[in-house]
């Protein structure tokens, strides 16, 4: 009997997973990855209201800033480079875990400058055949994430005061690959010593702080913030203290350029690792999707 009940259960399973897959599948014949043309849309939406500037970056742009930061700029070999309005930055492959989920996610993102703004879309394949996406959102001063099974099912979908904080943390933590952030109004700066730099960012009524850490090789990037909520479920939020680290750089278009980007919570029983992945392309002043 307890066998019998084992092998219904496991036909059940197969069953409900076969469903979702021929669930999925007509969806996406309707209504074509709709998350992705939401995507599309709100990153549209930005750059039609997109100014591009014909300026380049100079010496004295980055001597106001301080001197890890500007050093850290001339290595890259941005003077005389264009100032940057956006960038479009892409992972082929991600690994990336929530806690419950182990996935491989391709990742495709827009930086705005003007505005401090992210959009980014996620995608991956559930053993390798049901589609998961998710969309990662600062804009307009609040932030948003998304997250849906087979198009159908919602996995999560949280916005709030935290999730703006916590957006402005990440749009901080990014900032050098895009430098035309660190030059806003919007980014204050204050030197700790030859390798550190303090940094805040400010927009529509939020604040967020943290750390840039550079290596004296240029090679390694650390940027740590206690400003930075973590989902812990049912609406509960904590503040733990966040890491991103950017190791090594490659060659692009004449630019030193970051290759591989790691965010970590840090936890009292050890360091996660959710998003760890190589950068497979950054491109700068984009006006097309």
């Amino acid at each position: 009997m307890i066998v019998i009940k084992r092998k219904i259960r496991i036909v059940l399973i197969g069953l409900g997973l076969l469903s979702i897959m021929m669930l999925s599948l007509v969806k996406g014949m309707g209504d074509e990855g709709s998350m992705k043309k939401l995507f599309a849309s709100e990153v549209q939406q930005e750059l039609d209201k997109t100014t591009f500037s014909t300026e380049v970056f100079t010496e004295e742009d980055f001597a106001s800033l301080p001197a890890p930061i500007e050093r850290y700029f001339r290595h890259l070999g941005f003077v005389d480079q264009p100032k940057m309005s956006n960038a479009k930055i892409i992972f082929n492959e991600v690994a990336f875990n929530n806690g419950t989920m182990d996935l491989k996610l391709y990742s495709e993102q827009f930086n705005f400058v003007q505005e401090p703004t992210r959009i980014v879309y996620m995608m991956a394949k559930i053993g390798g055949v049901i589609p998961f996406e998710g969309r990662d959102k600062y804009q307009n001063g609040a932030g948003y994430m998304t997250g849906k099974l087979a198009k159908l099912f919602k996995l999560f979908d949280v916005t709030g005061p935290e999730m703006s904080q916590s957006g402005l943390v990440t749009v901080l933590a990014e900032c050098l690959v895009i430098p035309t952030y660190a030059l806003q109004d919007y980014i204050t700066w204050e030197e700790i010593d030859e390798n550190q730099t303090k940094a805040t960012i400010s927009y529509k009524g939020a604040k967020a702080t943290g750390i840039f850490t550079i290596s004296d090789d240029y090679d390694v990037v650390t940027f740590r913030s206690t400003d930075r909520y973590m989902d812990k479920g049912k609406g509960v939020y904590d503040l733990v203290p966040w890491r991103a680290e950017v190791v090594g750089l490659r060659e692009q278009n004449g630019l030193k350029l970051p290759q591989s980007f790691k965010a970590i919570w840090e936890l009292p029983e050890g360091d996660f690792v959710y998003f760890d992945g190589l950068i497979s392309s950054v491109d700068y002043d984009v006006n097309h999707l």
